[in-house]
């Protein structure tokens, strides 16, 4: 088995994150950052690469992770992203500024069977959506990121950052108030799409807390033809403390 190995690259916001002012630097600023931060789930993307650089289509269809944000990556910062193996057959992969090495910025727990997916948990019940794989949702998304793997594109394959961004739309929709940051996912992949494709997305919040500003967490199950493809359960910050 190919062992994931460390991959460095200069963090960067897409065009289609300017719409949370957090990923501007004058945005950033007003939220009391010192700038841009990068979103969430470009930093899954980037943490994704060694796990796909070593295992290939086998992770995209059947793998899985559970990311944690824990402090932001600013937009223009180089990351080194560093796996390594656990013993129960899972690997942590950290985001690590050089600069503060001993301080990851995000990780994600990876495996490499997410099972069969289960059903959606019970909750409040947002609008069932559909999303045309294509664009900021379509197998370009890691390369205009700086996710230089040639399997995506090559074979048309969607990027595993779309579900979580797919996520993020969702909250942007229906949920959120003025700026936001994404905390936490857990996102476990159940077969591949293609560009062009049509997924339908259902999604239920089945949680609302207080912890540094209004926080929501919500399940959502993404499906193709009629057959579940990704589960995931999204968290974010909603309002920003005033």
């Amino acid at each position: 088995m190919t062992e994931p190995k460390s991959w460095a690259v200069v963090a960067q916001n897409l065009p289609e994150h300017a719409g949370n002012r957090v990923h501007t630097d004058e945005g950033a600023r007003e939220a009391g950052f010192p700038s841009a931060l990068v979103a969430g789930v470009t930093t899954y993307a980037y943490l994704t690469h060694p796990l796909v650089a070593a295992w290939g289509i086998d992770w995209v269809a059947r793998g899985g992770a559970s990311v944690r944000f824990r402090a932001p990556v600013f937009a223009q910062r180089t990351i080194d992203v560093v796996p390594r193996p656990n013993d129960d057959d899972t690997y942590t992969v950290t985001a690590v500024d050089p600069a503060e090495e001993q301080n990851p910025r995000a990780l994600i727990e990876a495996w490499r069977d997410s099972g069969a997916a289960t059903d959606i948990r019970a909750g409040e019940a947002l609008d069932t959506r559909q999303f045309v794989l294509d664009g900021e949702f379509g197998p370009d998304y890691g390369s205009r990121a700086g996710d230089d793997l040639a399997l995506y594109e090559g074979s048309e394959l969607v990027h595993p950052a779309v579900w979580p961004a797919i996520a993020n739309r969702i909250f942007s929709t229906d949920l959120v108030r003025g700026s936001w940051i994404h905390t936490r996912s857990v996102i476990r992949h159940h077969g591949v799409a293609r560009r062009g494709d049509t997924v339908d997305v259902t999604a239920n919040v089945i949680d609302r807390f207080e912890r540094h500003g209004e926080r929501a967490v919500v399940d959502i199950r993404i499906g193709l033809r009629g057959r579940p493809i990704a589960s995931v359960e999204h968290e974010a910050i909603i309002a920003l403390p005033d």
